[in-house]
């Protein structure tokens, strides 16, 4: 079930911008218990929406690891994305008209701090899972150190406690090509495609490896061409992934996002990074991919070092960052030995 969380108080950024209020655009799957103690919260990456069921169908859904029949789950949409939260295309209501680039830039935090108000209105108090790739592993990280007793478990996958000069740099490329588009700061909701387009075909480059594209996008593969002077899968494919982006994505969500990503560092306005990551109490298994260009498996490696206690585990695929999202029967093996949940079967679940 996909719902509106309506927030209409001043509310104050961490840049000391406000927003004169902000909704978020959540999705539920099955129920919350007696003991309202069976709660998974996941986070979604970068361009996904509220609906893991979607984005994850390996982890979560009937039948599978997170089953609704056992807990409930829920997805935040989060915001700047414009798939149901506040973002450049709502409308502002100081104005009547949609924000496009007078939205401000959120960072991590910010969400995190949006997020709290949504659990407290739903009236939930401990996290039994927290987990999420990518950007989504970032949200987890901020949020299990502003609330070290919420989680009990919490799952960070390829992910970092602080967006490196090399992942800023990859966002950057992207920011160029979209300001490269004339079209990209015109006040309609179709401005920027071409420049969104080729920020993706950017992104792809860095959430992919090669392997997985001599696998996948072989010179000699078979495929039907997008125009006349596409002579190769790869070439193909890197042009499909820019249409199918434009055609269900903003190209000002998409810039304001990448800038959140770059604010992402869990050591701002606290005494160091690691001291920050050594308030987590929650149980800790960090997810490294070992062919992941963007998040490499040191920046996971560090993340073990500092949160007590934790537990690394790295996946080897050939798919780079992405395969975050594909091995999910490996990551789905890994939960199982890592998380006790015995005690949540399907005749506990009641109306809640």
């Amino acid at each position: 079930m996909t719902s509106t969380f309506q927030y209409n108080q001043l509310f104050t950024l961490g840049s000391g911008e406000t927003l004169p209020g902000f909704h978020l655009a959540y999705t539920t799957h099955g129920k919350l218990n007696a003991a309202k103690d069976n709660v998974v919260w996941i986070f979604h990456a970068l361009t996904a929406n509220s609906n893991p069921v979607e984005w994850w169908p390996g982890l979560v859904g009937d039948g599978k690891y997170f089953d609704p029949s056992r807990y409930f789950i829920i997805c935040v949409n989060k915001p700047g994305s414009p798939y149901g939260s506040i973002s450049p295309v709502s409308k502002n209501p100081l104005t009547g008209q949609p924000y496009y680039d007078d939205f401000p830039v959120l960072t991590i935090r910010d969400m995190i701090r949006m997020y709290q108000h949504l659990k407290d209105f739903l009236g939930i108090k401990k996290i039994f899972v927290g987990l999420g790739g990518s950007t989504g592993g970032m949200q987890v990280l901020e949020w299990a150190i502003e609330e070290p007793e919420l989680f009990v478990h919490i799952v960070p996958i390829a992910t970092n406690a602080v967006l490196s000069p090399w992942g800023i740099a990859f966002n950057a490329s992207q920011r160029m090509a979209i300001e490269a588009d004339s079209s990209w700061l015109e006040r309609r909701p179709d401005a920027g495609q071409k420049g969104l387009a080729a920020a993706r075909s950017i992104a792809l480059l860095s959430y992919r490896h090669y392997n997985g594209y001599e696998i996948t996008q072989r010179r000699d593969k078979a495929f039907v061409p997008l125009s006349e002077n596409t002579l190769y899968a790869a070439d193909n494919y890197q042009r499909y992934q820019g249409l199918k982006l434009v055609n269900r994505f903003n190209v000002l969500c998409y810039y304001r996002l990448t800038q959140s990503m770059d604010n992402h560092d869990v050591g701002r306005d606290r005494e160091t990074v690691a001291a920050a990551l050594g308030r987590i109490r929650a149980k800790t298994l960090v997810i490294g991919i070992s062919s992941d260009v963007l998040y490499p498996i040191g920046e996971q490696e560090y993340l073990q070092r500092h949160i007590p206690g934790s537990e690394l585990l790295t996946i080897h695929s050939e798919f780079g960052h992405d395969g975050f999202l594909l091995e999910y029967e490996k990551i789905e093996a890994a939960l199982s030995k890592f998380i006790d949940d015995r005690k949540f079967s399907p005749l506990k679940i009641v109306n809640g």
